[in-house]
């Protein structure tokens, strides 16, 4: 119960309270923490005592304790922004998101100009993925203080978030050049990164880890591009370097586990994968047990992530293919027919008379800087690093906005479907990753699935016109591919030909490939995956 205490009660005398704040000040709080509640035994009433009491007790890590001292005080005078924010800085640590919401903006509805609740505000809104209204706080903070280069990394990270890239590298490089620090290196590399930009978030990279050689995230950052550079003995090392800083760390684990298994070193690759407990491990460790055929132990794990009720496209492929392999009911209803979701059909705004979208497209293409990702199942073409369709020119947003209507038009085709790929569609249509692919004579790209999409799928920008099977150049996708092991030919197939201006939209868990072509014309398309929010 919540003590009714007066404003007008007997106050301590400086000579009382200087022993307390002496031990509050020289960090002594357990005795500062026992000198105040000896205080309150005769002095109830007295606000400092319990602000003094919540500051002991919040330091301590005491929250909940911090909580009632900062209340008590609050009843004694509800007009302290200051109190207010404290009191919303231990209900975030207690998890309690809402409250701590409204106990800062009842400080800032007390004392508008009080700087760093405006931070903690959109910290709190951030974490709850409301990036329009975080941002809005970040700023007010910064028009406040100039210098507040916190609140400038921050709002990089909710632009970069919400997909505005171009101004989130803006507000990176402003923070950094207040005050260079490793962590404001390193998101500026991450946003870099999305725009393609390897070699600059490699220097993003590099100088983050000047600052902190123990900096175990940019050393796996760092990992990561030389692996999408193509360059896998520097991108081991810098895993093994994060790894030697933190053994469980979740991405190196995850990337030495990637890297052992595209080697098909998959009894390696198992221990990295579940040390990581990084995104769908489990997945990839069940896959390795599936290829190097260790069945009795795949059906045992694939069972019980079955009946946890995961919800995974790389779970989807492995239970249907092991279904269609041995001829069993798939028993995991997150997508059993997944060819019956894939979705072939056309964007008239590409091709219409009169538009000039595809040339722009096409142009935008050729003369934008963007990084090359190797890409180890295409052959005689490049991939483009980054994340397309979040890039800030215009050509590349207007193509966004299509695709996103058509994704809209996929869900409402299938919508009322029992599955859970389905029922479970991304609330949001937000671009997880995208990227141009172009192709040359005798290109193709080998079976694969998308394991981190939900929905995928491919806009075709440029293709041959000569081609002497009609098939050249086609979309094909199944049920079986990637070298799985495979007792049967009974998998069903299905070839798109495709022409310009044609978009196919399919369930992640679906394996598809390039059908190769002898054509000197290049081949274009523009390829994405979606996801849930986590």
């Amino acid at each position: 119960m919540t003590l009714q205490l007066a404003k007008n009660a007997p106050q301590p005398s400086q000579g009382e309270l200087q022993p307390v704040l002496n031990f509050l000040n020289s960090g002594q709080l357990p005795q500062a923490e026992t000198a105040t509640k000896t205080l309150l035994g005769s002095f109830p009433g007295a606000f400092i005592l319990y602000n003094i009491l919540g500051v002991a007790q919040e330091g301590q890590g005491k929250y909940s304790d911090a909580a009632n001292a900062y209340r008590n005080a609050l009843e004694i005078d509800p007009n302290v922004a200051e109190i207010h924010f404290n009191l919303g800085v231990v209900r975030g640590f207690l998890g309690l998101a809402e409250e701590a919401l409204s106990s800062y903006r009842k400080a800032l509805s007390i004392k508008p100009t009080l700087t760093p609740a405006w931070f903690n505000l959109g910290f709190a809104l951030q974490i709850k993925g409301r990036w329009e209204e975080a941002a809005d706080c970040y700023r007010k903070a910064i028009k406040l203080e100039p210098g507040f280069y916190e609140a400038y990394g921050n709002l990089g990270v909710v632009l970069q978030k919400h997909g505005d890239l171009e101004q989130a590298i803006s507000n990176y490089r402003k923070a950094l050049a207040i005050s260079p620090h490793a962590m404001g290196y390193f998101n500026l590399g991450t946003a870099l990164r999305d725009e393609g930009k390897h070699e600059e978030a490699s220097q993003s990279y590099l100088k983050a880890l000047a600052l902190n050689p123990n900096y175990a995230d940019a050393h796996n950052n760092l990992g990561e591009i030389f692996r999408d550079q193509g360059n896998m003995q520097d991108a081991i090392l810098c895993y093994q370097n994060a790894l030697d800083i933190d053994p469980d760390h979740p991405n190196a684990n995850y990337n030495m586990g990637e890297f052992h298994s595209l080697s098909k070193r998959y009894e390696q690759a198992i221990p990295y994968f579940e040390r990581s407990h990084f995104e769908d491990y489990q997945e990839r460790t069940l896959e390795c047990l599936y290829k190097i055929e260790r069945y009795d132990e795949f059906r045992a794990k694939l069972q019980g992530m079955v009946t946890s009720g995961r919800k995974s496209m790389m779970l989807a492929t492995l239970s249907t293919h092991h279904a269609t392999n041995f001829g069993m009911p798939d028993e995991y209803n997150f997508c059993p027919d997944p060819m019956r979701f894939a979705w072939h059909t056309h964007i008239p705004e590409l091709t219409d008379p009169g538009s000039t979208l595809l040339q722009e497209i096409l142009e935008t293409i050729d003369r934008t800087p963007i990084a090359a990702r190797k890409q180890s199942r295409l052959y005689s073409g490049m991939q483009s690093a980054g994340n397309l369709l979040k890039r800030p020119e215009p050509a590349f947003q207007r193509l966004a906005l299509l695709v996103k209507q058509k994704i809209a038009e996929y869900r409402d085709k299938y919508a009322g479907d029992d599955c859970e790929l389905i029922k479970f569609f991304p609330k949001e249509i937000d671009f997880s990753s995208s990227w141009y692919l172009k192709m040359k004579k005798g290109g193709n790209l080998g079976s694969h699935i998308h394991e981190e999409g939900w929905i995928s799928g491919c806009v075709y920008l440029k293709l041959p016109t000569v081609r002497k099977d009609p098939t050249e150049a086609a979309f094909e996708y199944g049920t079986h591919g990637d070298n799985y092991p495979r007792l049967h030919d009974k998998f069903p197939t299905q070839v798109v030909v495709q022409k310009v201006g044609d978009i196919v939209l399919f369930p992640s868990s679906l394996f598809h490939h390039t059908i190769p072509f002898n054509s000197d014309e290049d081949r274009i398309c523009v390829a994405f995956d979606l996801k849930p929010a986590h």
